[in-house]
């Protein structure tokens, strides 16, 4: 018994495999919508005291003059303690970054730090130049 079977196939029956295709992205679906709704629960709602936004950055910058500026204010060095005392007393942990030129008075910006360390501002900063490659 011998069969004849010469025909050539060409085309290919993709059928079978559009719908794999369909039943995986029917899956898909189901699984995605499944995860994202999960059990609905009704939660407490916190006091408006605390917060967990963090505290906004001041910067104190020191020009080659002796100018001092509170986030670009010019500031005279009894105003920017009491600013900054004004500010802690709102928020007691916020962070303090001293931008000093690099040709200011060393005094200024000693007098800076020390109202920082008067106000116990343990969150402090220097701000510099990154040295370049090479060098």
């Amino acid at each position: 018994m011998k069969v004849e079977n010469s025909k050539v196939y060409d085309e290919i029956n993709i059928t079978p495999m559009l719908d794999l295709a369909y039943v995986l992205l029917v899956i898909f679906i189901i699984m995605t919508t499944a995860s994202v709704q999960g059990i609905k629960v009704s939660v407490p709602k916190a006091s408006s005291s605390v917060s967990l936004a963090k505290p906004k950055t001041k910067a104190i910058s020191i020009t080659n003059d002796g100018r001092v500026f509170l986030d670009a204010f010019p500031v005279t060095m009894s105003e920017l303690e009491s600013q900054l005392r004004a500010y802690k007393a709102i928020t007691p942990e916020f962070p303090v970054v001293i931008k000093g030129d690099r040709t200011a008075q060393y005094g200024r910006i000693i007098e800076v730090l020390d109202i920082c360390g008067k106000l116990q501002i343990t969150q402090l900063g220097l701000i510099s130049e990154r040295p370049e490659q090479g060098k």
